[in-house]
């Protein structure tokens, strides 16, 4: 696999801002004048950053550093920028929508997915930083992060039953995360939940009046953790999601990966510097 140089090739944005410390990406929307909310543009924004940060991180190259020594990442940090993290689909693209056909919205709901399947299989840690409202696909990008971390003011919603549809599109993902009966209930409702019981539910998993803080308490905890080990974890999720064959099948199969990452260089660095009785080489002094 080609070496590819960290800062190469970033995409040019303006909807939207990638920031890059070391190992650490921060992607934030940038639409505060309307909520951030979600337009074609944003979204094909979001994604080709989303594809930059994958291509550059430790899980997709295999390695800690580029050719130059820079650090390929490890985790991303998602937030939107000023009083709310998401207020869903922009009004003016739900407007459009109605005088589409249906190839034109199936073209638009295509673009949505790979947005949140995108962040959902993302192979770095994936941190969420939420305030103020996370509205239908703010609530569906919320489903897609492996740590959320929300204000106790926040308020979200899977919302699009308000407006007599449904969220299909982002509903894998908040099912996977609340499970059926949750989900059921939500989508149905379509209001708005308070931070207290989006953590009861398990669509969030941190309330915070200082977000920075325990963002970077996480950051830290992940940075302890072996890079290919965290993104192995989530591709071992997604395999267990998809898993068909039968349960002595999927023992087996967990058995042959058990090996592998044991054998593996990653691995092999962990064992000896627990041994050894000193820091692996993927942790930071």
């Amino acid at each position: 696999m080609s070496d590819f140089a960290i800062e190469k090739l970033k995409p040019e944005t303006s909807l939207c801002t990638l920031e890059v410390r070391g190992p650490v990406a921060y992607l934030t929307l940038t639409r505060e004048d309307v909520y951030n909310a979600l337009n074609v543009q944003l979204i094909s924004e979001i994604i080709s950053l989303l594809d930059w940060t994958k291509e550059r991180s430790v899980g997709e190259r295999g390695s800690l550093h580029d050719s130059s020594g820079a650090s390929y990442l490890r985790v991303l940090v998602f937030s939107g920028a000023g009083k709310h993290f998401c207020a869903g689909a922009d009004i003016n693209m739900m407007r459009d929508a109605g005088a589409k056909s249906a190839e034109e919205n199936r073209i638009d709901s295509e673009r949505l997915d790979r947005l949140f399947n995108s962040l959902w299989a993302h192979p770095c840690f994936t941190i969420g930083k939420v305030q103020g409202v996370a509205l239908g696909g703010g609530a569906g990008l919320i489903a897609c992060l492996d740590h959320v971390i929300v204000e106790p003011k926040a308020r979200i919603a899977l919302s699009e039953g308000k407006l007599g549809i449904l969220p299909a599109v982002i509903g894998p993902y908040v099912y996977r995360k609340v499970g059926s009966a949750e989900f059921r209930r939500l989508s149905m409702m379509a209001g708005r939940i308070g931070a207290e019981e989006s953590l009861r539910i398990g669509l969030v998993n941190q309330l915070s009046e200082s977000l920075e803080q325990v963002e970077s308490s996480i950051i830290d905890e992940v940075l302890t953790t072996g890079p290919m080990a965290v993104s192995e974890a989530k591709k071992l999720t997604l395999e267990f999601d998809r898993w068909s064959d039968s349960d002595q099948a999927l023992r087996n199969w967990t058995l042959d990966k058990t090996s592998e990452m044991r054998g593996s260089e990653e691995g092999q660095e962990g064992l000896a510097s627990f041994l050894e009785k000193r820091p692996p080489n993927w942790k930071e002094e």
